[in-house]
Formats: C-alpha cells, structure tokens, sequence
C-alpha cells in the first residue's frame, strides 16, 4: 500500500512538471497585445505566461537579469547588444519577433519638406533608439553623421545640419507628448500605436522595412536551452499569433517569421 502511494504521489508530482508558469516582460502597445495572444496559444501546451507591462526600456533587462522575469520581448538587436556591453547582462536572443518602422510624426507639418529652419525635433534619450532615429534623419536628407558611429550615432555626431534642428531628447514614451511643443517627434510605433498614432496613417516619414533593428525574445543564458523556451517561441511563430498581428496591425507590424 505505502509502495502503491508513493508511485501515485511521483505520477501526480511528474503530471505537474509538464506544466511551466513564467513572467515574459513587454513594453505597452503591440509587444503587450501580441504576447497576450502567445499566452493564449501557449496555454493548452502547459506553459503559462504572465505578462507584465513596463513603461521604459531600461528595467525590463534589468528584471530578467535579476530572476524576476523569466523572459522578456520589447526590444530590437542592437539595442540589447548596447545594453549588455554597458551593463554587462549575461542575456542571450532566442528568437526574432516583429519588426517595427519608427515614423516621424507631427501636429505641425504635413510634409518634412515643410520642416522649418530650425525646427525642434525630439527623439528617444537612449542611445539605440535615439541613434536610430538620427539615422531616419540623415537617410532622409536633413542631417549628416560621421562615418564610423555603426548603429548608435548621437546628436554629438551629427556633422551637417543644414537647417539648423534642434534635438530634444526624451524618454522614448513621452515622445507623443512631445508633439504638442516640438515640430517633429521620431517615435517608436509600440509608443505610437499606445497614444492612438497610426503608423500608416498618422506618419510622415517613416523607417525602411528592411531596416536593421528586428525585435527579440530574450532570456538569461543559464535558460536558454529550457524546455519552456521551446514552447515559448513555438507559440511566438505560430501561424495563429501571425494571422494576429497582420490582421490588427494591417501592415504597421511586420512578422519576422
């Protein structure tokens, strides 16, 4: 009896481990939206996914490197590469996500050839995404930089700016708000879609679709061959989740997948 007892509490115990409880860390607007429909896919294949919400792009790698998130999806490349050479995170990609064009934004003009001589143009404080949009910037035409500055150029490198634009640089979710004041605002398209800008519709600019900076998952390196990772991506690229993000997105939203 006590043998048949303690094969039935290992089968109970061993029927637990096949479910997987984990914390994916996002950034409002789509990475929240779309992770909540990899939590309802993910879910009948016993993982669970809890998603949680942070308003800037600093204290998500933060909260993975320190085990209060198990993974997290917010980010493009070369802003994680940027953030584990400052701050040494041992954080590895997994998978690729979505990618999404920055857009130029504006309450003022209709056109950047309208912008102004010195016009006030505010973009994102951190140095990724504020290299990011200074290179929208100069593939436009409004501004030169230096050659050797890769991916990551600050406004210290621009060496030509013909009409004189003033950067204001802002935490990259008060750049809706900025548009009240600035003439432009190079903004994020999570930022964007949370404020209810349309990339398509509302945008006068925007990034290249082929661009470099395609969105990840991330998580600790002692992780990154757990079973749950599997499941996780798995559910990230499947053809429902797809169908998700083309269907509400139309377009402003591209899959890598």
């Amino acid at each position: 009896m006590l043998r048949l007892t303690a094969f039935i509490s290992a089968l109970a115990l061993s029927g637990a481990a096949l479910a997987e409880d984990i914390r994916v860390g996002v950034s409002p607007g789509e990475h929240a939206e779309i992770m909540e429909e990899v939590a309802r896919i993910a879910e009948p294949q016993g993982l669970n996914i809890d998603v949680v919400e942070f308003s800037d792009y600093v204290v998500p790698n933060t909260a993975l490197a320190d085990g209060d998130l198990q993974a997290n999806s917010f980010q493009h490349r070369p802003y994680l590469e940027n953030q584990i050479q400052d701050r040494g995170f041992d954080l590895v990609e997994v998978a690729t996500t979505i990618t999404t064009p920055m857009g130029i934004y504006s309450d003022r003009i209709e056109d950047m050839a309208d912008l102004p001589e010195g016009a006030q143009v505010a973009i994102p404080n951190d140095p990724t995404n504020g290299g990011r949009a200074l290179l929208l910037l100069q593939e436009l035409g409004l501004i030169g930089l230096a050659e050797d500055t890769g991916l990551v150029p600050s406004v210290l490198d621009i060496t030509e700016n013909a009409k004189d634009l003033e950067f204001l640089e802002l935490d990259a979710a008060q750049l809706p708000r900025a548009l009240a004041d600035a003439d432009i605002a190079i903004i994020n398209t999570n930022y964007a879609l949370a404020s209810g800008l349309s990339p398509k519709g509302d945008s006068i600019a925007m990034e290249a679709a082929d661009s470099p900076y395609v969105n990840i998952i991330v998580v600790r390196a002692e992780d990154a061959e757990a079973p749950w990772v599997d499941q996780l991506v798995a559910a990230y690229h499947s053809d429902a989740v797809k169908a998700f993000i083309d269907e509400k997105y139309e377009g402003a939203v591209l899959t890598s997948w």
